[in-house]
């Protein structure tokens, strides 16, 4: 049985019921409702004023809402005091593999979040080419296996059943490499073809989009031209543009510019991923681009943006190694890192970024897989010379050798105030940027960022009930019904009848994020319930083991 026939006969890919309930209508208790929530402070997700009332859920469905719906369902939830939302929405995740170790969704569930997007940056599980294929079907791809198709990838990730929804755009760093492979070479007229052709198809097996990561290898290569005729391939379906920038600091506001311009070329919908201003020397520059944003849309351009609500990044070591120096292969990179020549170009290009951070304190080691390695893992780039004896640089090579160029940090190098002006600007919304993790399994062992585990909370609390920047119905709106309408997702985001049942349930007032740099594996607080298509996944702040969770694909989409 082929994925698309498996949502078929299941009872979460059934059609919509005909409910035509409106807020404050009547329906009799003789009908029975799977659960209904009583008493809660209902915020549809549009960012209009809330209302006191019951919602009630049946076969996955929102059946009802009213002022009182009666208690005649399997189960009832007294609200009282709580906030109703929409499941939460993180636009901008690198899930993708991770949810077959943890398949529950553990580190998205219990902050609210029901639906997902993942593929980012550039990069997905999917490797496209046969000679690709072989290279890589008996080795981790990204963290995991991969697949030929975004096909593949669904079918296993619907037959080994998920606790939240998923869906996935097509990373251009992987279609690249599958045509012209990890090498900075200019794309022909026939390479464009092809990859345009890989792209149709994946778009019409149901991914989302297409995410650039053009701070990274291969991807980086691209250029302007390379884009306007892949996002050509986008606008056809009407699907989503996402970009991680070419620069997030010095250049910034030149890479804001290529980013509009190849949508404005294509016509493509845009959305900027993680939008910020990086390094002290770059935090002025926020304004200007939130006015390069408001310019480009008043000028009919389709554009949005996201950002995750810490002051740190993540990403991984290479980033030390200059992009020309990263062209090829891991063998290609490590004879590099052992040349003396290439190895100064590299020390120098690697000091000149510590300098820009603010010095190697400001650079935490994010985990090691190495087992010798262990004693780094928390510890900043200052702390971890001094354990090893090591300068900078010697310490930035030996953890890019030893962990196999897999070695990630988080960088400290972003302003709290530019946060608050991103997030009021209308235009945006929080994403993580970060992936499931759980507390149990192999992914209990590594060290992420926090915000795989607190974006939603740490929004609320800090930009929402300390800071003020927004009020609840605007934050609500930016988590839900916002995200929601860019990726273009069906009957969710909203709280209607007929609507799915993705309903998040939480105390404005205590929810907060608990995770932290040394101790990320922590549950936020103030998340009461959860529903996944009408399904019971968070039960008073616990997990009742639901894996209710569907592939959002092409058919779950308003195109």
């Amino acid at each position: 049985m082929n994925r698309r026939d498996f949502l078929k006969t299941s009872v979460l890919g059934a059609a919509a019921l005909g409910f035509t309930g409106m807020t404050g209508c009547k329906v009799s208790t003789r009908h029975s409702f799977d659960a209904i929530i009583k008493n809660g402070v209902i915020h549809a997700g549009d960012g209009k004023a809330p209302i006191q009332g019951d919602i009630a859920i049946r076969d996955g469905k929102i059946a009802a809402i009213g002022k009182d719906l009666g208690t005649n369902a399997g189960t009832v939830i007294d609200a009282k005091g709580l906030v109703v939302s929409p499941g939460f929405i993180d636009i901008h995740t690198h899930t993708d593999t991770n949810l077959f170790d943890a398949p529950k969704g553990d580190s998205r569930i219990y902050q609210g979040i029901t639906s997902e997007v993942g593929g980012n940056c550039g990069y997905c599980p999917f490797v496209y080419s046969d000679e690709a294929w072989e290279g890589r079907k008996d080795r981790p791809r990204h963290g995991g296996p991969a697949w030929r198709d975004i096909d593949g990838f669904y079918q296993r990730l619907t037959e080994n059943k998920i606790g939240i929804n998923y869906s996935s755009l097509v990373g251009h760093g992987d279609v690249r490499e599958a045509v012209v492979g990890p090498y900075n070479v200019k794309t022909s007229e026939e390479d464009l073809k092809k990859m345009g052709e890989i792209l149709d198809r994946q778009l019409g097996m149901g991914a989302i989009g297409l995410s650039y990561g053009l701070e990274y290898a291969p991807g980086c290569y691209c250029d302007t031209r390379e884009m306007v005729e892949m996002n050509k391939v986008v606008k056809k379906h009407n699907a989503l543009y996402t970009i991680h920038m070419r620069n997030e600091d010095d250049h910034v506001l030149e890479a804001m510019d290529e980013a509009i311009e190849a949508a404005r070329q294509s016509g493509a919908r845009l959305e900027i991923s993680h939008l910020k201003a990086q390094n002290p020397a770059n935090f002025d520059k926020i304004d200007e681009m939130l006015g390069k944003i408001d310019k480009a849309r008043a000028e009919g351009i389709d554009i949005a943006f996201d950002r995750y609500p810490y002051t740190a990044f993540s990403t991984g070591f290479t980033s030390f190694i200059p992009i020309e120096l990263r062209d090829g292969t891991s063998e290609d990179i490590y004879r590099r890192l052992n040349d003396k020549a290439a190895c100064e170009k590299i020390k120098k290009y690697a000091y000149s970024r510590l300098e820009r951070f603010g010095g190697p304190q400001q650079v935490v080691v994010a985990g090691c897989n190495d087992p010798a390695n262990a004693v780094y893992a928390g510890k900043n780039l200052a702390e971890c010379c001094k354990i090893s004896g090591m300068n900078e640089w010697e310490m930035i090579r030996y953890l890019l050798i030893s962990e196999k160029l897999e070695v990630n940090q988080a960088t400290f190098a972003m302003k709290e105030e530019n946060l608050k002006k991103i997030y009021a600007h209308p235009l945006s919304m929080p994403a993580s940027d970060g992936s499931v993790y759980s507390p149990e399994g192999p992914l209990g062992k590594e060290l992420p960022h926090p915000r795989s585990y607190g974006t939603f909370p740490r929004f609320f609390e800090k930009f929402v009930r300390e800071d003020k920047v927004l009020d609840l119905p605007t934050a609500i709106w930016k988590c839900t019904g916002l995200p929601a309408s860019r990726i273009k997702f069906k009957e969710r985001g909203l709280l209607i009848p007929g609507y799915a049942a993705d309903i998040t349930v939480f105390d404005p007032e205590t929810i907060a994020d608990r995770s932290t740099y040394a101790q990320p594996h922590q549950f936020p607080a103030g998340i009461a319930h959860v529903f996944v298509n009408g399904v019971h996944t968070i039960k008073e702040g616990a997990h009742t083991g639901a894996l209710s969770g569907i592939i959002l694909d092409n058919s779950q989409l308003s195109r």
